[in-house]
């Protein structure tokens, strides 16, 4: 079993003290029944149940910032939205809430913006959402049919990129994972500087005091 990590399990506690515990309770949650939760929570909904997730590391939100700039810095002026952690509302029952979204102008005056106005989502890696992101969420997004999918994970030995499109047959093919300065040209061209990104992490975790 995974050892807890004590920073997110404060997290988490400070989480739970915003929700009613009946919340957590049932199965049967549709999204406008979390219209009223606090709008800096961290949750997602799926398939009718509200999961928390705690407030995620500095360095989460490091790579969270960079890559919505990285999208952002040749992106079209008027046709897109880059953001972080919007809801996207995949069902009745589902509203999840990808670390990094693109969203088609036209769809971006309304929250949970629809699966038919995001070309692309970026999921972070994190201890807690690594098996969920390779594999629920991937069959989730592809199931919308969003275009674009990428998985960053700041856990590997360097912090890796792994770029998926959706096929023909609906499903996700994996057309790069790299961990060196890349260059990608979908949607449009978009430079991301892994290594950077790795020796920010790297530093972070050598001057990082002990007491935690």
């Amino acid at each position: 079993m995974m050892e807890r990590d004590p920073i997110e399990e404060d997290s988490m506690t400070a989480v739970l003290s915003l929700v009613d515990p009946r919340l957590l309770e049932r199965h049967d949650l549709t999204v406008d029944d979390l219209a009223d939760l606090p709008e800096d929570l961290r949750y997602e909904l799926i398939d009718g149940r509200l999961v928390l997730t705690p407030h995620a590391l500095p360095i989460h939100q490091i790579i969270v910032n960079r890559t919505v700039n990285a999208v952002e810095a040749q992106c079209p002026e008027f046709e897109y939205v880059v953001n972080g952690e919007q809801a996207v509302r995949m069902g009745l029952r589902s509203e999840l809430k990808p670390d990094v979204v693109l969203i088609r102008a036209e769809g971006a005056n309304r929250s949970p913006v629809l699966p038919a106005d995001v070309p692309l989502v970026v999921e972070i890696i994190s201890r807690s959402s690594k098996h969920y992101d390779r594999n629920n969420k991937m069959k989730d997004y592809a199931l919308a049919g969003i275009p674009h999918y990428w998985i960053i994970d700041p856990l590997d030995v360097q912090v890796t990129f792994t770029q998926y499109r959706l096929g023909v047959d609906g499903n996700y093919h994996r057309q790069l994972q790299t961990d060196e300065l890349v260059t990608i040209h979908e949607p449009w061209e978009i430079t991301l500087d892994l290594p950077a990104w790795t020796r920010k992490r790297d530093y972070l975790d050598e001057v990082g005091r002990p007491d935690r």
